[in-house]
């Protein structure tokens, strides 16, 4: 019989690892096409039975779930992070306790968001919110469901950061994809079928929500197993140091991520505001790729950082980057070329793809840049360290705030989609410098002209070559669609092609080998 010696074994391990990133990367990247196909097809149905200021209200919805987001209190990446030091020890004897603690606060601040949207609905609808057609009490009745909305999904969250810290991303994928199918495709037959009214709509948005949150709540309990469950605060206090870095920066990312939106729906008519959203939908819709690869690489760096394997997380690290950049600026450069093309085919309204057309550039690469930076931020959660991304986040507050608020108050929605851009530019700069000043020193130049600056100059250059040929030809708007679709998939494998490391990843992959972030 064969004895596998000691490099044999690790050989045998980082296979198997290799194997798990690979179809966590897939499963999450599964999710996000489906989530983004599901979120763009709903949007003209949307707006088709709630009108722009319905949609302006869905807008204010994630406004408002973001501006909750502080409540969190850190506590989600928290779990996520021992959840994966556990899992990368073989031990997850403490994870039912700690999970149980956690949870019991979750469901509390669920209850604590319902009751303040609930008291102070009246007020948000009277002196926030400027609608023209929709009565007072049925904006502020719109205010207090839309707190429920938030509330119902609440601890969900915490669920879902368990299962990726147990990278059970595959498990968390599937439950996603259900959530959006019955929350967004549900919520189109209910305005067709029931009442194409926002109080329906919110309505059915909370029903799936708390159904999400409850077969997360089973998942993550079926995957730690309930052995030793209790309640022990000592369980917090070896987190909270953590927690309390990921709360601050929250706080400051809900203001850097939210002031645009925050100040224009307050100066802009609803319908203005829904028109703003709409834009920021689709090129929001590049989140859905660095997310996915942030919940999949983020475990990996921090099990990388636990065993001290300092050059094999510099080449996850910077694989994941290349990676990311491959795929994102490429999309930017679509959206940036073809924006009226896009939204006319999008949502049919010929109106709104004017009105959105300008903004739509701006936000797309402002978005994408601010995607990229997901790898750094995992790596510096990996370190267990908040106080880099606090001091980012404290200078850029500082920078960003009056001048997001003076663009704002002198441009209206084409002020935020600059001062989005503008943020994410001097982001992108002061991130990677002070990130690799303390963690993987000296490769923050590096890091920015090869892993990102290579797929940016790729993509912009193929987007002016799409931009003279679109600017030059004659062909109809789906023509020139699908050749911005071609256009795209040859910026995505020429930044691959321009990556050694990445070009090997993705020949392997596609020849049946594991795809492998080392």
């Amino acid at each position: 019989m064969k004895v596998r010696g000691a490099s044999g074994v690790d050989q045998h391990a980082h296979r198997q690892t290799s194997m798990g990133i690979g179809r966590n990367l897939v499963a999450g990247f599964a999710s996000s096409i489906w989530t983004a196909l599901i979120g763009l097809a709903v949007i003209p149905f949307y707006v088709k039975y709630l009108g722009h200021e319905g949609y302006g209200l869905i807008g204010f919805l994630v406004t408002a779930q973001a501006v909750f987001q502080v409540l969190d209190l850190g506590l989600a990446t928290s779990i996520n992070r021992e959840i994966a030091r556990e899992a990368q020890s073989g031990d997850l004897s403490g994870a039912p306790a700690l999970l149980h603690t956690v949870a019991a606060i979750y469901w509390v601040m669920a209850g604590v968001i319902a009751l303040a949207m609930l008291a102070l609905s009246h007020f948000i609808a009277a002196h926030w919110l400027s609608a023209e057609t929709l009565a007072l009490d049925d904006l502020a009745y719109a205010v207090m469901l839309i707190g429920l909305v938030i509330a119902a999904r609440w601890p969900g969250q915490l669920y879902q950061g368990a299962l990726m810290g147990a990278q059970r991303i595959v498990v968390s994928s599937v439950l996603s994809i259900a959530l959006v199918t019955l929350g967004s495709g549900g919520a189109v037959l209910v305005l067709a079928f029931v009442s194409p009214s926002v109080s329906a709509f919110l309505l059915w948005q909370a029903g799936v929500g708390l159904a999400y949150t409850l077969a997360a709540r089973a998942a993550s309990w079926r995957v730690i197993g309930r052995e030793g469950i209790r309640r022990d605060r000592s369980q917090l206090k070896r987190i909270w140091r953590f927690s309390a870095g990921i709360t601050a920066i929250t706080i400051a990312g809900m203001v850097l991520g939210q002031l645009d939106k925050l100040v224009l729906s307050k100066m802009l008519s609803l319908a203005e505001y829904g028109q703003y959203m709409i834009a920021f939908a689709l090129a929001g819709t590049l989140y859905l790729f660095s997310g996915p690869l942030f919940n999949a690489v983020y475990p990996r760096f921090s099990a990388l950082v636990r065993s001290g394997e300092t050059e094999r997380l510099e080449q996850a690290y910077r694989l994941a980057t290349r990676l990311l950049g491959a795929i994102l600026f490429p999309l930017a450069m679509l959206f940036s070329v073809f924006p009226e093309d896009l939204i006319r085919a999008w949502t049919g309204d010929p109106g709104l793809a004017g009105a959105a057309r300008l903004l739509l550039p701006i936000l797309a690469i402002g978005t994408a840049l601010h995607g990229v930076m997901y790898v750094p931020f995992a790596l510096q959660l990996a370190y267990g360290t908040t106080r880099l991304q606090l001091a980012i986040s404290a200078i850029l507050l500082v920078a960003a705030t009056p001048a997001t608020v003076i663009l704002v108050l002198r441009y209206g929605a084409l002020g935020g989609a600059l001062a989005w851009l503008s943020l994410h530019s001097l982001y992108m700069v002061l991130g990677a410098w002070m990130t690799h000043r303390h963690v993987l020193k000296g490769l923050g130049a590096k890091w920015i002209a090869l892993d990102v600056g290579v797929p940016f100059a790729v993509s912009g250059l193929v987007g002016l070559l799409a931009h003279t040929w679109s600017a030059s030809s004659d062909f109809s708007a789906s023509v020139r669609l699908v050749c911005g679709a071609a256009w795209t998939l040859a910026a995505i494998a020429l930044a691959i092609a321009a990556s050694p490391a990445l070009r090997i990843a993705v020949l392997q992959r596609f020849r049946g080998v594991a795809y492998r972030i080392p």
